[in-house]
This record gives C-alpha cells, sequence and structure tokens, in this order.
C-alpha cells in the first residue's frame, strides 16, 4: 500500500495536481476494496484519474500482458485518455485502437504488447475475434460514459467483447448521467455506487441573450465581443447550422474551428489540438464536443441551438464550471422562440459593454516527425531556438504524437520558420513544416 501511495504521488507530480477532489479521493479507495464500481459524476470532475490511478497500482510490471481494457464510445475519448496515460508517465504501455484507422496500424504499434488497451467497441470486438493477443490476464474493465454505448448501438459488440473475458475480477463503469440501466451481460453484481452528480451546480451561472431579431447571428457576434478571446464553444444541433455559422465567423474574420461528425479524424483531431494551443480560442460544435474530449477549461459555453433532450443540455454545459472552475453557459434565444421546460433559472445577460475578439497570437505548424522516430519535446524545442533561430518565449505548445507534431509559434514568423524548417532534419530525420 505504501508503494502505491509513493507511485501514485509521483504520478501527480508529474501532472502537476497537488490535491485530488473528494469524488477521485472515495473513487481510488472504493476502486482498491470493490469489484464492482459505478462513478456518476459530472463532466469535468476527474473521472478519468478517478479510475486510471487505481487501475495502474493493479497492474503486474513483470507481465506483458494486456492487463487492463478501457471501453469508451468515441474515437476522441480513446485519444484523451490515452495520452492522459502517458503522461502519468507510469511506464507501463497503453495503445488506443478505434474505428477510422488502418487495422494495420493497430499491428505496428502492438508489436509489443501494451499493458493498458483502450478501444471503442468495434475496434476491440475485431481485434478479439482475430485473437491478436491473450485475453486471459485481462482483470480490470472500465466502461467510460457507459451511458453512451447504448446510445449508438454497440450491445452486439459489448455482448462479444465481455464474452470472452472470463478472468475479470473487477468492473469499474463511469458516467455523467443517471438512471441509465446497466445490461445484465457486463455482470455488474451489487456494484458501489458513488453518486456526485449533484456535487458543482452552484458553480455554472445560465444567462439567456435576447436576440431582437429571428436570427441570432448579430446577437453572437456582440456576445463574442463582449466575452473576448476566452476559449469557448458555440454548439449547434447540425451539420447545416455550423457549416452556416463557420462561414459567417469567417466573413467576420473570427478565428476559430469546428468540430462535428461529418469531419475526418485528423480534421477534428486538428481543431483540438489549436483551441489547446491558443490558435483559435472559438469551436462551433455539434453534441459530439460534449464529453470525452481533451480539450482545456472553457470560461464559456454558447447555445446558438438548444438540444432537443435534457441531459444533452447538462453534458454542454458540463464543458465548462469544471472541476473547482466557474464558468458561464449562454443560451441564445431567438425573437418569440420558446425555451424548453428543462431551462430552469436563467438570467438575463447584458452584453453592452464590449471587450472585442482579437485575432490569436498564435499559429500552428505541423511537422513531419514524432515518437516512432524517437523524437522528444526536447528535440522539437532545441530544433527551433537553433535552426530556426527564435527565442523560448516564442515558443508556444508542442503536442508530439506516435508520427508527427504539433508547435505553436507567433503568427508573424510562422512563414518565415516554415521557408526556413521545411525539409531540414530534425536529428536524423528530414521533415515537413507545414502550417495548419
Amino acid at each position: 500500500m505504501a508503494n502505491n501511495i509513493k507511485a501514485q504521488q509521483e504520478i501527480l507530480e508529474k501532472l502537476n495536481i497537488y490535491e485530488l477532489n473528494s469524488m477521485q479521493q472515495e473513487a481510488i479507495a472504493v476502486i482498491e476494496h470493490s469489484t464492482n464500481t459505478v462513478i456518476l459524476s459530472p463532466t469535468g470532475t476527474g473521472k478519468t484519474l478517478a479510475f486510471l490511478l487505481p487501475v495502474i497500482s493493479l497492474l503486474d510490471p513483470k507481465l506483458n500482458e494486456v492487463q487492463a481494457l478501457i471501453l469508451v464510445p468515441s474515437r476522441e475519448l480513446a485519444i484523451q485518455i490515452e495520452q492522459v496515460i502517458r503522461e502519468m508517465g507510469s511506464g507501463f504501455k497503453v495503445n488506443a485502437i478505434y474505428g477510422g484507422r488502418s487495422i494495420a496500424k493497430d499491428k505496428i504499434e502492438m508489436k509489443h504488447t501494451p499493458s493498458i488497451l483502450i478501444g471503442t467497441p468495434g475496434r476491440i470486438a475485431d481485434h478479439f475475434g482475430q485473437e491478436r493477443f491473450s485475453k486471459q490476464y485481462i482483470k480490470t474493465l472500465v466502461i467510460d460514459e457507459f451511458d453512451k454505448f447504448f446510445e449508438v448501438g454497440t450491445e452486439e459488440e459489448m455482448k462479444f467483447i465481455l464474452s470472452l473475458l472470463p478472468t475479470l475480477n473487477k468492473r469499474i463503469l463511469t458516467s455523467a448521467t443517471q438512471g441509465i440501466k446497466i445490461p445484465g451481460f457486463i455482470r455488474l453484481d451489487k456494484p458501489k455506487v458513488l453518486d456526485y452528480l449533484h456535487e458543482k451546480s452552484s458553480k455554472l451561472e445560465l444567462k439567456t441573450v435576447l436576440s431582437k431579431s429571428v436570427s441570432k447571428y448579430s446577437i453572437l457576434l456582440d456576445l463574442l465581443n463582449h466575452i473576448g478571446n476566452h476559449p469557448g464553444i458555440i454548439f449547434c444541433n447540425t451539420k447545416e447550422s455550423i457549416d452556416e455559422l463557420d462561414s459567417f465567423l469567417t466573413r467576420k474574420k473570427i478565428a476559430h474551428g469546428c468540430f462535428h461528425s461529418g469531419m475526418d479524424q485528423i480534421e477534428r483531431e486538428r481543431t483540438l489540438i489549436k483551441l489547446r494551443n491558443g490558435s483559435h480560442s472559438v469551436v462551433i460544435a455539434s453534441d459530439l464536443a460534449s464529453r470525452g474530449i481533451d480539450i482545456p477549461e472553457m470560461k464559456y459555453i454558447i447555445h446558438f441551438e438548444l438540444p432537443k433532450k435534457a441531459e444533452d443540455f447538462t453534458h454542454r454545459n458540463g464543458r465548462t464550471a469544471r472541476v473547482n472552475s466557474k464558468g458561464t453557459a449562454y443560451i441564445l434565444k431567438g425573437l418569440e422562440e420558446e425555451l424548453p421546460e428543462y431551462v430552469k433559472k436563467s438570467k438575463v445577460a447584458d452584453i453592452k459593454s464590449q471587450a472585442e475578439i482579437k485575432p490569436p497570437f498564435w499559429q500552428t505548424l505541423y511537422i513531419s516527425g514524432g515518437r516512432k522516430d524517437k523524437i522528444s519535446k526536447g528535440d522539437i524545442a532545441g530544433y527551433f531556438f537553433k535552426q530556426g533561430n527564435i527565442s523560448p518565449d516564442q515558443l508556444g505548445i508542442i503536442e508530439l504524437k506516435q508520427d508527427c507534431t504539433f508547435v505553436a509559434v507567433p503568427i508573424s514568423i510562422a512563414k518565415h520558420l516554415v521557408k526556413n524548417l521545411n525539409n531540414t532534419k530534425l536529428k536524423t530525420k528530414k521533415v515537413r513544416v507545414s502550417i495548419i
């Protein structure tokens, strides 16, 4: 136990976390001593860390087999959890596998078997069916955001996966939604339920912004200028609405990104990278962005269109006022528009003062080299300082991926850096450098 506490403290220091919240502390203690655990807690309260810390403590470092399986409903969530585990620096190998990329890529990355495997049900079922690795050492199963699985119709794949895990001795389910029936095939016998869903409602401020016309474009522009350059998400219900809003903000020269299921995985990932590094502060999104994606703390979200379901409203709002922070959810109300019953207390926002949304300082560069090329963040920094001849304050956030890297640099020097660095050597590899 003492060793576990020491290892946990080292991981938290690497993540720059100095104190766990009450939900995380209870979850860690309960998971350690319980066979089946259900964690119900709002989006953004740290459920990922709450289950990862005890899961990692259960792993055997001498065993080169998959020991923990984490099932997720989306590619974005798989990528996010993989990134968190890598940042924890536990020494255990992890891989995320999901639809939308080649099986061949999975095989290459899993030549050395991971201790922790993360994946979407379809892709995990495919690997299980082909018997690409042993399943007899998988003792721990995590089903993250389990309520989402039964919305997207993955029940058959889930049944198949569970049927091939006879040695499970620990199940952990998480959700930000209450009242979801858990199917019998998960075999969740007498679970310990941790319910923190009503812990943080006071931190979210709900405000309604009234439009003087049926159209909401003008009032949205006023609101964005009122908010200024704080990071936020504008939620729409359809791809068509997102496309129209995308064109509108482009005409108004407001730097932004889009995020919806009609975009391919790479496009969506780049939108989030640019949000994290400050290349844009606004993202127009569908409900796909309401949970399970790796984004920084949002100061606000805007409901350009309100969702049909109350639970989708809750998940969207969970993108702000996360953990110990405050945040605002704005509802744009068109002239004569009726608000749904689930919208309860909401103040009318006064948006007369204008901070103005300014052009971003940063731009994102793509580099065609990553972890598989034995390139580190230190190598990237040295490359920009020496060959790019920039100062430390001109180097923004570096995101190192398996086969590429994204680096934020000031817009004013981005083109100059591309000209100087494209087709030059980074360590031993000639790399392409471009603006995304």
